[in-house]
């Protein structure tokens, strides 16, 4: 046991991350009841230690009060849970909303559970599958009381002072920053900082991929082009005659370059187990942070154009640009182009 300061805590939701929290949780020495429709996923949890609870109420009746639950579900799903919850639930108890809840429903349902004294702390919460081993960092927003009484489980999921080198110009002393979690500021505060890390994160994303793309069609002067009105012609062929290995430049930007990240580490492992990515659909979901941090952008009148354009980009690999195209294409053929039409 590492934790001088070992708590109970109750996770509903046992998917990709909500299981490994409880894992590093129970590493250091918490206690946890685990909750989840899929009762193979919390019997798994119980082989390893972790207390099962195969309903809302028998979770919340094996918890010792104040009674702190984690919830880590899709943002969909948290409201019919959180309901149930409440007629459940105590005075002084805390709910932790760890997924990707929009920040304007933390407000909200901050506002109701005060209305039963019972505290809510809202938890971006970014590692993904690897924080189990690597710790996440985690960014909270909720009352003060609430927040300073879950810190060590806070601290025991964060990554710690050990996963990164010291900030040089950084005199600053106290916080929990360095340890990879932070109180961000009251209700919904957690979730606004998510919500814009993972709108960056797309930015961070299509740049790479957008690079990776110019580097690997960089021997488009080894290829016969087209020579109609239609398409541009190469200026200079002889500029572009390099068949480049995508997947090793991939891999040596990880070491010693100014954009290694572990989003470049994800793309070389990528390319590792499948050099032409074919094992990948190409098509990349948005599961709400980017809109919104767009949203936010607009309402602040603070220019976002990466961002947008990276939520852009995520809409074009589903084929949701499909009708814009056709449109793009009529007017073309109207005015005389030679647009294909279907046969």
């Amino acid at each position: 046991m590492t934790t001088d300061t070992p708590c109970q805590i109750g996770m509903i939701g046992l998917g990709r991350m909500g299981a490994n929290l409880v894992r590093r949780l129970m590493r250091d020495g918490h206690r946890c009841v685990v909750n989840d429709l899929d009762h193979d996923a919390v019997r798994a949890l119980e082989k390893e230690g972790a207390t099962a609870a195969l309903s809302l109420e028998e979770c919340v009746g094996k918890l010792d009060p104040p009674r702190s639950v984690w919830l880590m579900l899709p943002a969909g799903a948290v409201q019919p849970v959180l309901d149930h919850l409440t007629t459940l639930l105590s005075a002084d108890d805390t709910v932790i909303d760890g997924g990707n809840s929009s920040y304007l429903d933390d407000i909200t349902r901050a506002r109701r559970l005060a209305a039963h004294d019972i505290h809510y702390v809202d938890c971006g919460t970014s590692g993904g599958v690897w924080g189990l081993d690597r710790g996440y960092c985690l960014m909270i927003g909720g009352d003060e009381k609430a927040v300073r009484r879950l810190d060590p489980v806070f601290r025991s999921i964060a990554p710690g002072t050990a996963d990164a080198e010291p900030t040089p110009s950084r005199t600053r002393t106290g916080g929990t920053a360095p340890e990879g979690y932070l109180h961000c500021g009251p209700s919904g505060a957690g979730h606004f900082v998510k919500m814009v890390h993972n709108g960056v994160e797309y930015g961070m994303m299509a740049a790479i991929a957008e690079g990776l793309s110019i580097i690997k069609h960089a021997d488009a002067g080894l290829h016969e082009r087209a020579a109609d009105a239609e398409t541009a012609p190469l200026r200079d062929p002889g500029a572009y005659p390099y068949d480049i290995d995508v997947g090793e430049v991939a891999e040596v930007w990880r070491r010693g370059s100014v954009i290694s990240s572990w989003l470049i580490d994800l793309a070389a492992d990528a390319f590792a187990r499948s050099p032409g990515l074919d094992d990948f659909a190409g098509r990349v979901s948005d599961s709400g942070e980017g809109r919104w941090t767009v949203h936010a952008a607009i309402d602040e009148s603070v220019p976002a154009p990466v961002i947008s354009a990276a939520l852009n980009q995520r809409y074009e690999s589903r084929d949701l640009g499909t009708f814009t195209a056709k449109v793009l294409s009529a007017m073309r053929s109207e005015f005389g182009g030679h647009a294909e039409k279907k046969e």
